[in-house]
């Protein structure tokens, strides 16, 4: 019994130092570039690791100096197309995984194999065949680029059912019977029932659809042309530039931080919309 006990907390401190050499990895990028974000001196290669004088150059010059790199422009070309295929995305996946996971008709599971066939595909595969689609429909204007970009990144959030349609299919099906005696209609059904009681999968798909088009580089690489059609990628990409980086680098550093705040807002928000429906689906 003794020498179980010894073990035991030699295994419980390993795993806490373990734990704690982990977090220490996984916060020291993050609170490095959080500091840099504050660096009065704006250049890349500097004597220190960290900072020694500090300053809100970085953020102002973001705003202020918008006829080099126009930030908040970019900034709000990506934040207009992450809405948007959220939005999109949510409605998609939420039909399709209804569809498959409430109805039966011929080619169903033909068409669930082909899917999950295709979705082991790299997207990057597509890239090129996506970009000549785009140009044909003339949709690579720079006036168009934005609607492009919400077009492609929402046209295929529809394959991507399966979590919605798994977590739907545990849904019991007496609930959609009971409801159609009641005199509901399949609408009904999946806005009264199915909608409320698929929160957190919501919740989940509308964070996968936002981040989507906010995190990716290389679709918005291919489709947008100029710098007032760029996404905030491309201008974190662009500040890194032989050309910008010695005066952009710090302001580099602040715009990550400035990307990053949508992304904690959006968890923080979503999270407790997510305890408040797992609350509601246990009640009921």
């Amino acid at each position: 019994m003794h020498d179980q006990r010894k073990r035991r907390i030699v295994a419980d401190v390993a795993t806490y130092v373990l734990l704690g050499v982990l977090a220490v990895v996984w916060l020291f990028p993050i609170v490095w570039i959080f500091l840099e974000s504050f660096n009065k001196n704006p250049a890349p290669y500097q004597n220190t690791f960290f900072p020694t004088q500090f300053s809100f150059d970085n953020y102002t010059g973001l705003f202020t100096q918008r006829n080099v790199l126009d930030f908040p422009r970019m900034f709000m070309n990506t934040f207009i197309i992450a809405i948007f295929v959220c939005l999109i995305s949510v409605f998609f996946v939420l039909s399709v995984a209804y569809v498959m996971s409430r109805m039966r008709f011929r080619g169903r599971r033909a068409f669930m194999n082909f899917v999950l066939i295709i979705g082991m595909f790299p997207g990057i595969m597509s890239v090129v065949a996506i970009y000549f689609i785009l140009k044909a429909m003339g949709l690579t204007s720079d006036g168009m680029t934005t609607l492009a970009l919400i077009l492609v990144y929402s046209a295929g959030t529809g394959a991507g059912f399966y979590v919605m349609k798994g977590y739907m299919d545990t849904i019991p099906t007496s609930l959609d019977e009971a409801a159609m005696l009641d005199g509901c209609t399949r609408w009904q059904v999946f806005t009264k029932i199915i909608i409320p009681i698929s929160r957190p999968m919501i919740v989940y798909q509308a964070i996968v659809g936002f981040l989507t088009p906010w995190l990716d580089f290389v679709m918005a690489k291919v489709i947008a042309r100029t710098q007032d059609n760029y996404t905030a990628s491309l201008g974190l990409w662009l500040m890194l530039d032989k050309e910008y980086i010695n005066n952009w680098f710090g302001r580099f550093a602040a715009a990550s931080v400035i990307i990053s705040i949508p992304i904690a807002i959006l968890f923080i928000v979503m999270q407790r919309f997510y305890q408040e429906s797992m609350a509601g689906s246990v009640k009921g």
